[in-house]
């Protein structure tokens, strides 16, 4: 008996490769089956389960695999933040749309953390159809309204990085250059005419005042300062 090719498009025309797989996360009944409901229609995607808060969500992850997690935010248990963080460091390659009734500065939390989406439960749920085509082909969608609240939140640590950086002192500046620029401390405490141990002294507090978690990110921050060129 021949067996159909792993690629065979189904009867809508989708191919059983080109599905992408979808769990759902909300506590709302009414709102499970309304996203189901819009999907029903559209072949390239399989609802391949739901969950009712994020803890739920975690324990499907590892079974079901999905491509994508149409997640809410607030929720009991484990709200959508919390589960966000957890499955996006154990499953860096799924991608996760915020479906939330609520926009405020954890936008930025959640779009640092790595989602694909974000879209509004009171905006149609046409605009959700359309951030899960672009997320299904790498893309990210983001409200007007999220976008408004990451654009500001971004402006914001702007300037708080401004003014940290301007609270270092001259000689910080010079240590924080020659680090980010390559140098080994011992090189830069030949080249200032200073001891290692102060270099290293220095070093901790740049990294304090300007919030780097390693030389790599105080790399990055001189070359947005425009101190180094790569």
């Amino acid at each position: 008996m021949n067996k159909e090719p792993l690629n065979t498009r189904d009867r809508e025309g989708a191919t059983v490769a080109d599905k992408a797989k979808i769990l759902i996360v909300d506590d709302h009944q009414v709102i499970l089956e309304g996203i189901k409901h819009i999907l029903r229609n559209r072949p390239e995607f399989e609802v391949a389960g739901e969950a009712y808060n994020g803890s739920q969500a975690i324990e499907l992850i590892d079974s079901l695999r999905p491509d994508i997690v149409v997640m809410d935010i607030k929720m009991p248990q484990l709200n959508g933040l919390e589960a966000t963080l957890q499955i996006k460091q154990s499953y860096p390659d799924i991608r996760i749309v915020i479906f939330s009734m609520f926009c405020d500065t954890s936008v930025i939390s959640l779009f640092r953390a790595g989602i694909s989406g974000y879209v509004l439960k009171d905006e149609p749920l046409s605009d959700l159809l359309i951030a899960l085509d672009v997320v299904k082909t790498g893309g990210t969608y983001l409200s007007r309204a999220a976008q408004a609240v990451l654009q500001t939140g971004m402006r914001e640590m702007g300037r708080e990085e401004k003014s940290s950086f301007e609270r270092l002192s001259p000689r910080e500046r010079e240590v924080f250059t020659l680090l980010a620029d390559g140098m080994s401390v011992k090189e830069t405490a030949a080249k200032l005419c200073i001891s290692p141990k102060t270099v290293e002294s220095h070093k901790y507090n740049i990294m304090e005042k300007l919030h780097a978690s390693s030389l790599a990110d105080l790399t990055k921050k001189a070359i947005e300062k425009g101190l180094i060129k790569m």
